[in-house]
């Protein structure tokens, strides 16, 4: 779905600025209250965060053994982890919507259903990076994540499965955090854009409304 071309030149710069950053600023707070919250990835099937790849394959293997609980607090404490480090997401999200100029706003309107992600990729994904490693770093420090993960690959290493070395726990929780941000991201933009009349605000009405169904 695109934007009809005279509905938006219609608006004023103004308006078409004002009214997506507001859509934009709602969308945010929201992807990221539900994700910062208990349970926000781990109940979550959509941003759940698995364990590595690397390790999967000795999941089967391990449960069968009996160290199925061991697998099972690993992936309850990376997704703690990650709830914890994503409402540092929103002051970033929020600063790159401030500094959106009236051709990005444009650009967004008129682009692909997800160009407002693409957007918040391009601008927050490097910060969002820094912001979320030492976060990840301190808790999973706190709940020996990286400790009970060595040992869990450990046990695949002696069956030739995995090596130890074969992924950083920290930035594969950190990476799958922002993963998750963006996803949350996507959808409120996808709902903003279906359904713009069902937005409280009449100046969004009139913005998304300026779009071609």
């Amino acid at each position: 779905m695109h934007a009809n071309a005279l509905g938006v030149s219609e608006l004023t710069n103004k308006e078409t600025s004002a009214g997506l950053k507001e859509a934009l600023t709602q969308g945010v707070s929201k992807a990221v209250s539900s994700l910062g919250a208990t349970d926000g990835f781990l109940g979550n099937n959509e941003v759940k965060i698995p364990l590595p790849n690397s390790l999967k394959k000795i999941e089967k293997g391990m449960k069968l053994m009996g160290m199925g609980k061991q697998s099972d607090e690993l992936v309850l404490k990376m997704n703690r982890a990650a709830e914890a480090a994503v409402p540092e997401a929103k002051t970033l999200l929020v600063d790159s919507i401030k500094k959106m100029s009236v051709a990005d706003a444009k650009a967004i309107l008129t682009g692909p259903n997800d160009a407002a992600t693409q957007y918040f990729k391009k601008t927050t994904s490097e910060q969002m990076t820094a912001k979320f490693l030492p976060i990840v770093e301190k808790a999973t420090a706190n709940v020996q994540l990286a400790d009970s993960y060595n040992k869990y690959a450990e046990q695949g290493s002696k069956f030739g499965l995995v090596k130890k070395e074969d992924a950083n726990i920290n930035q594969y929780v950190t990476k799958k955090a922002l993963d998750g941000v963006y996803l949350m991201i996507a959808k409120e933009e996808a709902a903003i854009r279906q359904d713009p009349v069902g937005q409280a605000s009449s100046l969004l009405k009139k913005v998304f409304g300026a779009l071609g169904k």
